[in-house]
């Protein structure tokens, strides 16, 4: 195809050519997928009718499930219908749209991450500050900056690469993806979409170091607390977080700069999952088990809504 026009649609990565391991990936992404609804929006809904939990920490961990919904739903409902349809074509305007907010989901997660980091930071280092620091007026505008700041990288990395012309419509993905879509150009016009990337990458980086600056100040002042149960009570607010981004980001980078990533095999289709799926998945299992306030909010959401339930058959 030596034009852009007439790439009117795409063909999309197949997960296997067996049936019987397309049901396969069809269930276990199905499973996988409505966990992953069920955890986030049960944080979200905990978070929202439990007033104790209206604090700076548990907004930005609402607006992370709240952004998990998006970044699992970009890519895992089209391969679960294409999986069991044995379908894997994708129109040209889907392929645009799924690109568009799969950056736009990506950019949100790191930058609450990096919030969430700041967060601890103040909270543990400065506790003093802290209501200053973190009010609610400053906690919006944090994160209306992050959906801001988001929108804008997804429309400059969107339109920078469908500005391209493409000679194939093969896509060595199972969803759209921008390293596959490059992969597949005819033009020089790619190079500003590599700038972009490289722009991108190195706002990553900074964000990572920010990260990890933060946290190492926040293991030294943990390290000064007199009380034992104070130090833990510290770093079990923290060791989740670190999880979550070891996760994303490790296997994000791994997968747009390691050699694996240009297999089409069954591992570079695993790494792949690492940091598309398994990210919004683990979130809500990773902040809920080590975390008693959301515990008890479940608990506290579930004993209202039962209470409810036989209200309403007493027909009281």
């Amino acid at each position: 195809m030596s034009n852009q026009s007439i790439v009117t649609e795409f063909l999309l990565l197949e997960f296997s050519e067996i049936w019987e391991l397309q049901i396969l990936y069809f269930a276990t992404f199905f499973i996988i997928y409505l966990t992953a609804l069920a955890g986030n929006l049960l944080v979200i809904m905990v978070v929202a009718f439990n007033h104790s939990l209206h604090t700076p920490m548990y907004f930005f961990l609402m607006n992370l499930s709240t952004v998990d919904l998006g970044y699992i739903s970009v890519t895992v409902p089209k391969a679960i219908i294409n999986s069991l349809s044995s379908t894997w074509q994708i129109s040209y305007s889907e392929c645009v749209a799924q690109v568009f907010f799969f950056i736009f989901f990506v950019s949100s997660e790191f930058f609450l991450l990096t919030l969430m980091a700041y967060d601890r930071y103040v909270a543990i280092c400065n506790p003093l500050q802290y209501e200053k620091c973190m009010n609610k007026t400053a906690c919006i505008q944090m994160v209306a900056s992050v959906w801001i700041a988001s929108l804008f990288n997804a429309a400059l990395h969107t339109s920078c690469t469908f500005a391209i012309t493409f000679c194939s419509n093969v896509i060595n993905q199972f969803f759209c993806e921008i390293p596959q879509l490059l992969q597949i150009s005819c033009s020089n016009l790619y190079i500003p979409e590599y700038g972009t990337m490289i722009f991108s990458t190195l706002l990553g980086i900074g964000c990572f170091a920010f990260i990890i600056i933060s946290y190492l100040q926040i293991f030294k002042a943990v390290q000064k607390i007199p009380s034992i149960q104070g130090r833990k009570k510290a770093i079990s607010t923290c060791l989740p977080h670190l999880l979550v981004l070891f996760l994303f980001y490790f296997t994000g980078c791994i997968a747009y700069l390691g050699p694996i990533f240009t297999s089409s095999g069954e591992r570079g289709l695993v790494l792949t999952v690492m940091y598309t799926i398994i990210p919004p998945f683990m979130n809500p299992i990773i902040y809920s088990i080590r975390n008693k306030e959301i515990l008890r909010g479940v608990w506290t959401l579930l004993g209202k809504s039962k209470f409810c339930y036989f209200t309403y058959k007493l027909g009281v």
